[in-house]
Parts: C-alpha cells; structure tokens; sequence
C-alpha cells in the first residue's frame, strides 16, 4: 500500500462523493452494477504484487480526471510529478501538456491541456490488444496495461485516440498511466493532480463536479471526439477561445468553431502548397509492415488465381497445375507468406514473444489477422506436399507414389478460406475512427487490388515462361495475368478516386492527412496514380494483342511498374496517416522538433526526450 505522510496537504485527498448513478453516457458509475453482480466488491488488486484491500469508500465506482482549462498555466507539474512517481526516462510521458492559440494583438488567447488516459467506458486500446495486456477494472474504473504482458506491436497506440499509451522504443513496449490506484487506495488523489500549481486538474468519481466548479463537459477545442470511446474525463472553459485556433505544433490541424459550438478539425496549411518528392519520407518504422501487407497480398492472390481457377476448369490454369512448375509455384506463395509472418514479427519491440499475438481473439483485428495468415501459410504448405507426388520432377526422382487429390482440393480450399479470414482482418485493423485517413473502405480496395494485380503479375511471371518452353497455351495464361493486372490496379485508382474526394470534404484529420499527400508528397502521389492508370490502360492494349516479343516486354514492363506503384502506395499509406491525438507544445510532443532533433543530432541528448526510430 502506498505509504502516506504524516503531514499530508488535504487538497491531495479525495472528498466524498455526491456523483449520480449514472454517468454522462448513461451507463451505471457503480462498476459492479456494470457487471450484473458477476464480480465481487472488495477483491484485492495485488498493487505492486502486494495483497490488500483499500479503504476508499468509492473503490467500485468510475473515476475520472476534471481539467479546468481556465485554470492551466502551462507549468508542466503534472508532467513532472507523474513522471518521478512512475520512474519514466525522458522520452516517456504518461501525462503531457500541449496548447492551442488564436486571435490578434491585443486580443491573442491560448489554452493549455493536460492530457493522459482517460480510462474510458469503452476503452477501444484493450479491444485492439492482441496480448491482452489491458485490463478494465471495476476497482476505480481504471484501465491498467501490464507491459511486461506486451510485446511492443504498437497497435493501442494508433487506435486511442488521446495518444494514451507510450510505445517505448528502447524497451519495445507499450505502458500508460495507471490512475495512481495506489494512492486511490489509500483516498490519495493521483500524483499529477496533487501536484497541479493552478487547480487546474482534480479527480474523483466521475460526473460529481469538484469544489467551486460548474461545468462538466466532454470536449473542448482540440480534444477528439468523446462518442469514439466515452472517455472518463469531464471539462470547465468558460472563458471564450477566438472561432479559430491553431496548434503550435508540427502537425497541420487548426480548429474551426461551427455554429453548434463545438470546435472541429481543419487543414492548417503550415506546409505550404509546393508539390515535392520527398522520396526519404517514404520509409518510416512501419517498413516491416509495407513488406508484411505487400508480400502476403501477392501470395494470397497468386494462390487464389492460380488454384481457384484451376478448379473453376480454366484450362491454362489447369495446365499450368498439372505442369512441373505448379508446385514451384505454390512454394512461392508459402514462402512469401512466411516472409510476411516474419516481417509482421520484426515490427514488434519484442520479437520473440510473437506468440502472445493471438490471445485477444475474442475483440482484436490483429489476433484474427494473425491467425488467418497463420492458417493459410499452414493448409498452403499441405496443399503443396499433397501435390508434391504429382510433380514430374519428384516422380522421376523418387518414383510413382500415388496421388492425394482430395486432399490437396480440401486442403487448398482451406487455405483459401483462411487466407481471405486473412486478408479480411488485415483491412480492419485499420478501420479506425482515431485515424480517419485509414478509416474509409479504400483501404479494402486498395488491400484486395493489390492481391489481384501483383498476384497475377507473379502467376505470369511463371506461367508464360513455362508455357513457352513447353508448347502450352501461352495466349490464355498472358490474357488472365493482363486481366488480373487491369481489375486489381483498376479496383485500387477507383477506390484511390473515391478516397480523395471524401477526405476533401472531411474536414477532419484524414483531410489534412490528404492535404499532406498532395503537397509534402504531391510529386510521388500524382507519378504514383500515373503510372497506376497507365498500367491500366497498356494492360487493356496488350489484351487485344497476340504474345510476341514486343508485348512479352510490354508486358514485363507492366509488372515492373505494377510493383513499383504497390511499394510507393503502400509506403504513402503508413507516413501519411495523421491521428486524432492532442495537441503538443513547440518542442514537447512535437513531431517535426522530433525529426529536427534526430537530424541535427540532439536525440544523441538523453534530456531531450527524443530517441531514434528504433526497437
């Protein structure tokens, strides 16, 4: 138990509550009453592997955080104080202060906000954990992270929308503020709240307004919005902010005041207009998953053409099954599901703990994505072996040892099922309302047309080869592989078409997010969308042509460039998405001082708080 001193200030302890019985969202602050009774009051939480129970009145109702926004001077306290309690190195932050400003001389105004988890109703960060590292308890409502259950993916932290959980890039991974239910079970408010020069932030059960207080509202300028996760955090701003406020941070969002009240997010043009390469940009942390996504997209869709449409009786296909060069074939697309399986693992801060990746099956996108692909490598590879003794090379090699027809169709069918169980969940592990630039179905139609086009630019890279040194049917096997290239780069310009012209109309984040790809990246984003629809369009010509060595190398070109706008659109995918997080300061949680002090060499400063990309 939290040991407390003697001498005590009585603004560090928690009054008595006099909170309704339900909260602002209508949901019951009696945490037990949440549960149907199916959890017990007066459990120990075992704080610091230590048994006891506290004495706090109010030990099973929710708890939240009141910030005052008139209040906050901007002294970083909190900040301070929640840091020495937790022991964090200087690039970890639990609570973080940053501000929004506006208007003119003499009527300039700024607003300080002091952030940290919010311990949410629906905490969207313990859905999409796929160790099960988040816990929602009903001691205080808290949501605690255990990071040494963690494996450092990274994927709470692109789906809280208030940046609440900290990927520590040295430790490989993720912890957060833990409420202080140490203090709470002794009646102690949090550190950071005790620690606040100004009164700014308080605690206590939530919707029960502290002292000298008379509003609780559930957003201000520059918070996300609360229907996202119904966070456990309630504000006061009386004094007015101009219509119009900025962050003065790197990040190009500003907040525009409609005529309900509430501030929204729009594009701050702090780039400028200037079309540029920035071909460098292109590679960020995410590297591992541009490789995982690409490489198992092109298995899955070269399985799929190459076995489905052998079944489905289209007699290339049927011969290219029944050739020497099938199962060569289909040791491709498992080996290129394995890369992707050890991709996906390198992205993790700890890479050999890979196997807790599936123990949230029950809520998290990535554990079924894992799974799929998992299950797809595993029925891919017994479909293989079932085919292997009908290769003509291991025939004469070893001999006749019979056929496993059946086995290698019901095997291959269950590779197919398992590989779009796959694919399906990797689109919607970026269906996420914190990151709107994702959060639109283009993302499908860019993962499913990518599984097309590179699929069939790999079915003929081997196919028509084969065919031509063996006397096949090279005309069909060309058109197919054409056909694949046209319907899968022509699936991704309509979904990228429709895309463009919702984030224009957004007004939110994936607005800016398009605002940046035009601009920062606009020379890569417009060679990017050319070179897709000139694949589309010398795809259609070649199909109305017979093979011969000029549309063979046509062809060879199309592939290229098929694979060279799949690599780029992939990476402008992961570097452009812009989250719903909170604002930052000028140097603080700032994403561009964050670069420049790579640059330049003050990362190499432990105080600075900035450290490399890195695991």
């Amino acid at each position: 138990m939290w040991k407390v001193r003697d001498d005590e200030p009585g603004y560090a302890f928690l009054k008595e509550s006099t909170a309704p019985e339900v909260n602002y969202y209508e949901a019951p602050i009696d945490l037990i009453a949440r549960t149907g009774g199916a959890l017990p009051a007066g459990r120990e939480m075992f704080i610091n592997e230590e048994p006891g129970v506290g004495a706090n009145p109010n030990r099973n109702k929710q708890h939240a955080f009141h910030f005052t926004a008139d209040n906050c001077i901007g002294c970083h306290a909190c900040e301070a104080a929640c840091s020495e309690k937790n022991d964090n190195p200087a690039h970890i932050s639990f609570r973080s202060v940053g501000y929004v400003e506006g208007g003119t001389y003499p009527d300039f105004k700024r607003m300080n906000i002091s952030m940290a988890c919010n311990h949410c109703d629906d905490p969207v960060c313990l859905k999409g954990c796929p160790t099960r590292a988040y816990t929602k308890h009903v001691e205080y409502g808290a949501v605690l992270q255990d990071p040494e259950t963690c494996f450092g993916c990274g994927y709470c932290t692109w789906v809280c929308p208030y940046n609440a959980p900290q990927l520590d890039p040295i430790k490989g991974q993720v912890s957060k503020c833990n409420m202080c239910v140490d203090r709470l079970e002794v009646n102690l408010k949090p550190a950071c709240v005790s620690a606040c020069l100004g009164n700014a932030l308080n605690f206590g059960v939530v919707d029960d307004l502290p002292e000298n207080r008379e509003q609780g509202k559930t957003s201000i300028p520059g918070f996300p919005d609360p229907e996202i996760t119904h966070p456990n955090i309630r504000f006061q701003q009386i004094k007015n902010m101009p219509d119009e406020v900025t962050r003065t941070d790197g990040m190009s969002v500003k907040y525009h005041k409609g005529e309900d009240g509430q501030y929204r997010p729009v594009v701050d043009q702090k780039k400028g207009v200037e079309r540029k390469w920035s071909f460098a940009k292109l590679s960020s942390r995410e590297n591992p998953l541009v490789i995982f996504t690409l490489v198992s997209q092109t298995s899955l869709g070269a399985f799929l053409i190459a076995f489905f449409g052998a079944q489905f009786g289209i007699n290339s296909l049927v011969a290219l099954r029944e050739s020497v060069v099938y199962v060569p074939l289909v040791a491709v697309t498992v080996g290129l599901a394995g890369l992707g399986m050890l991709m996906s693992a390198t992205h993790l801060g700890k890479p050999w703990r890979f196997y807790r990746g599936f123990n949230n099956l029950r809520h998290s996108p990535v554990c079924r994505e894992g799974l799929g692909m998992l299950l797809y490598m595993v029925f891919a590879g017994l479909h293989l072996l079932a085919m292997l003794p009908a290769n003509t090379v291991f025939i004469e090699l070893l001999g006749e040892w019979g056929r496993f027809d059946m086995f290698a169709t019901v095997s291959g069918y269950l590779a197919l099922i398992a590989g779009g169980v796959g694919l399906y969940y990797m689109y919607r592990c970026y269906r996420i309302p914190a990151r709107p630039f994702w959060n639109h179905w283009q993302t499908a139609t860019s993962f499913f047309g990518t599984a097309l086009t590179l699929g069939s630019v790999l079915v003929g890279l081997i196919g028509v080869p084969t065919f031509i040194l063996l006397g096949g049917n090279v005309t069909q096997i060309f058109s197919l592989a054409l056909a694949g290239v046209v319907i899968g780069c022509g699936l991704e310009a309509f979904g990228l078409w429709r895309h463009a012209v919702a984030m224009d109309a957004a007004n939110n984040e994936g607005s800016v997010s398009h605002y940046i790809q035009c601009t920062v990246f606009g020379k890569s984003y417009v060679l990017r969308n050319i070179v897709l629809l000139a694949n589309v369009s010398v795809a259609l010509l070649l199909l109305t042509l017979a093979p011969s060595v000029l549309t063979l190398a046509a062809a060879s070109l199309v592939c290229v460039a098929a694979v060279v706008t799949a690599i780029i659109g992939r990476a402008l995918f992961y570097v452009l998405v812009i989250p719903t997080t909170m604002p930052g300061a000028f140097f603080w949680k700032n994403k561009d001082f964050e670069e420049h002090a790579r640059d330049i060499g003050l990362a190499n400063m432990p105080q600075v708080g900035v450290v490399a990309h890195g695991h």
